[in-house]
């Protein structure tokens, strides 16, 4: 279908669903408040069972392009025994969640959690209520609830009896919820550990999908939002006589951090937002740049000691008796998460109630961040789940545009408004990935043989600002990963740690330190390597020996042929990297022109234990080497008198379609347990393609972006 052809539809489609309000209910594929489950029966909080037969499944986690809507309904289902055909699943309402004391348990979508962290009681969800099914055709014959099966959404008894769940549900709702049902085995799985459509993608393709930035409310006004370019920084005084006399506009909203211009349309709002003459109070922060960040990690890099994170042996005196000693900096800088749909929020306030649609990582931050900045209990505020246009850990707890939606609604009691930051804004006033410094000292004996080793980092915690609860003695547990917790079976290891705050936000960026902390770890595994005069595959193997991280090493060596001579001028890296409960590698060739890079052919092998989706994972696969691909190459954010310099992708590029290489995915789920998909596979992504450029040119970088050193992709 032409571009030409899909437009009209979505506008009708969007024309449609704009009249509706309350519960606000806009199809199955990401609405909020339980709206297709109307009045049929609930059999089990995560099961609603109409009476054609349809089965409802409640999902408490967020759909971000990554399957979660998917997967989690096939784990319900495979226990509840029902048809698959029939299915539909539909977000579990916040203030429901709320209401019932988190019945739903957690609704936190970040941190590859989404399946991970719930499979055990969304199953449990399932089959406690195929048991309910069962208690209740028992019931209504008379006979053991032993003697009955459940198959396909029909309760069958020997005797020739059979109900639907649809006949059965009602009576089903009133039986005792089963405390411990029984799971099955996996290896009885029939629905799970396949890949049937998933439900999130037709209304994406054809162009149905409500987003948060899509929703329109009868005489809604839009609101542009101009915050302070320095972080920190405070509104001094404010000129907005030239905004107020602007066509459309409705309302100037002044806060301490921002100003925002409310209007008939938000191309309205914007321009009027770019008339506004505003001096801010920035103070000592607008000194800062990214040279005086970089200045401060190098002085704790100096630092004669830092806490220890981890410390194994005696690295300071294998150092000191090493036949050969090596030591590295490396280093990146802040990166953005910048998502398609730029932050947005709609609120509709009165003094007793208020409404806000938005797309969220987390319905109960949401919901946390409305009450806060209202004012009214939790009560009184209803939530729309909407789905999110990406996030990567942008919508996760840092709610600040619901909370200026909020704020920007209050001063205009009874009319909905939607606040959308332009793009400029987003740019700038993300939560970005911190900037990281890091140096490395390894030694290596007379037989090749890798003895010690010691890891002084110096970053801005992200923990410290958000979940101060993973900073213990001085330590940020969530940005010491890869090192804290490497694998190598080196005697003599240890990881110094020296934590910094500085007024750039931080935020959880997409696998978060498993992005540059294995860029570090596994390029310097490489440099050892080569100074043992070893094979970089052949080096790693026996440190690894007995951990999982050895199998999917081996499937990504054997994806991209490492036992074969790659063809003339072609060039391979290798990596390994765990994270998120899962274990991964990474295998790319490349071939180098001048300073052009042709990234041909990438592997990615994952022992996530147990599958739920293969094709899903093989999809999260895809997407975190091209979102690997395009931090190694492009991604940089840049400090200037306290201000991000980047304004938009002119000048903070990403990886295009026509930068993809060859991926191939390879998932070898050794069982037993439950990894992370969404972020491990980026992990060693990076690592293995700053190997395979070292072996093309013989020069070791140790800095991101490729950019900087004056490399560019192949279109």
């Amino acid at each position: 279908m032409s571009t030409s052809a899909q437009q009209p539809s979505r506008r009708t489609f969007l024309k449609q669903s704009a009249a509706l309000t309350g519960a606000f209910a806009l199809g199955i594929q990401g609405n909020s408040a339980m709206a297709a489950a109307g009045n049929a029966p609930e059999v089990t909080h995560w099961v609603v069972i109409q009476p054609d037969d349809t089965v409802i499944i409640r999902i408490a986690r967020s759909e971000l392009g990554q399957g979660t809507f998917t997967g989690l309904a096939q784990l319900v289902a495979e226990e509840l025994e029902c048809d698959w055909s029939k299915v539909r699943p539909e977000y579990a309402d916040v203030n429901e969640h709320m209401r019932r004391k988190k019945i739903w348990k957690d609704m936190s979508t970040g941190g590859s959690r989404g399946i991970r962290d719930s499979h055990e009681y969304v199953r449990k969800g399932g089959a406690a209520a195929r048991e309910m099914l069962i208690a209740a055709a028992a019931k209504q014959w008379s006979v053991p609830a032993s003697e009955c099966k459940a198959h396909n959404s029909v309760v069958t008894h020997p005797s020739g009896k059979q109900a639907t769940y649809g006949q059965l549900a009602s009576l089903a709702s009133s039986m005792p919820i089963p405390e411990d049902p029984k799971l099955k085995d996996p290896k009885d799985w029939k629905v799970a550990g396949t890949s049937p459509a998933r439900f999130d993608i037709p209304a994406k393709v054809n162009g149905s999908q409500i987003y948060a930035v899509d929703v329109r409310l009868p005489g809604m006004l839009h609101a542009s939002i101009l915050q302070s370019p320095v972080f920190g920084g405070f509104v001094k005084r404010v000129d907005d006589s030239k905004a107020k006399s602007m066509p459309g506009v409705k309302q100037v909203v002044v806060s301490e951090e921002w100003i925002a211009v409310v209007a008939n349309n938000w191309w309205q709002a914007n321009q009027a937002v770019k008339a506004l003459k505003v001096e801010w109070e920035n103070g000592a922060k607008g000194e800062i740049s990214s040279a005086t960040i970089m200045n401060k990690l190098k002085q704790d890099i100096a630092a004669p000691s830092q806490p220890v994170a981890r410390k194994d042996g005696d690295a300071t005196q294998a150092l000191a008796n090493a036949h050969k000693l090596l030591e590295a900096e490396y280093t990146t800088g802040y990166v953005n998460h910048a998502t398609i749909e730029p932050q947005n929020a709609t609120a509709l306030y009165t003094p007793d109630r208020l409404e806000v649609w938005v797309g969220t990582q987390n319905g109960e931050s949401s919901i946390a961040a409305a009450s806060e900045a209202s004012g009214l209990p939790l009560e009184k505020i209803q939530i729309h789940k909407m789905h999110a246009g990406g996030a990567f850990g942008r919508r996760g707890p840092h709610q600040d545009y619901t909370k200026q939606a909020v704020k920007i609604a209050m001063a205009m009691p009874g009319t909905p408004v939607k606040l959308l930051w332009s793009r400029e804004e987003d740019m700038r006033q993300g939560r970005y990935r911190p900037v990281s410094l890091v140096k490395l000292r390894g030694a290596i004996d007379r037989d090749g043989n890798w003895t010690a080793w010691e890891v002084r980092q110096a970053d801005q915690s992200i923990a410290i600002t958000v979940f101060p609860q993973f900073v213990k003695d001085g330590i940020d547990q969530i940005n010491t990963r890869v090192f804290r917790d490497n694998p190598y079976a080196v005697p003599n290891f240890t990881n110094e740690y020296a934590l910094n705050e500085f007024h750039v936000p931080p935020g959880f960026w997409r696998a978060v330190a498993h992005t540059n902390n294995p860029f570090y770890r596994e390029c310097f595994v490489d440099e050892l390597a080569h100074a043992a005069g070893k094979d970089p595959y052949a080096f790693r193997r026996p440190l690894l020996q007995g951990k999982k991280d050895l199998a999917v090493l081996d499937a990504a060596a054997k994806a991209i042929g490492w036992d074969k001579p790659a063809k003339k001028g072609i060039h391979r890296g290798i990596a390994v990297v765990d994270s998120y409960g899962s274990y991964t590698a990474a295998a790319v060739e490349l071939s180098v022109k001048g300073s052009v890079i042709d990234i041909k052919r990438v592997a990615v092998a994952i022992d996530s234990g147990h599958v739920v989706h293969p094709d899903a994972v093989k999809a999260q696969i895809e997407g975190g080497v091209i979102w690997g691909l395009s931090a190694l190459m492009f991604e940089d954010i840049t400090i200037d008198k306290g201000a991000v310099k980047q304004s938009n992708f002119g000048d903070y590029p990403l990886a295009r379609i026509t930068h993809a290489p060859e991926v191939i995915s390879v998932i070898v789920p050794s069982g037993g347990f439950w990894g992370g998909v969404g972020e491990p596979p980026i992990g060693g992504v990076i690592p293995a393609a700053m190997n395979a450029l070292f072996s093309a040119t013989g020069k070791r970088i140790r800095s991101l972006p490729l950019k900087l050193h004056g490399f560019s992709y192949k279109a």
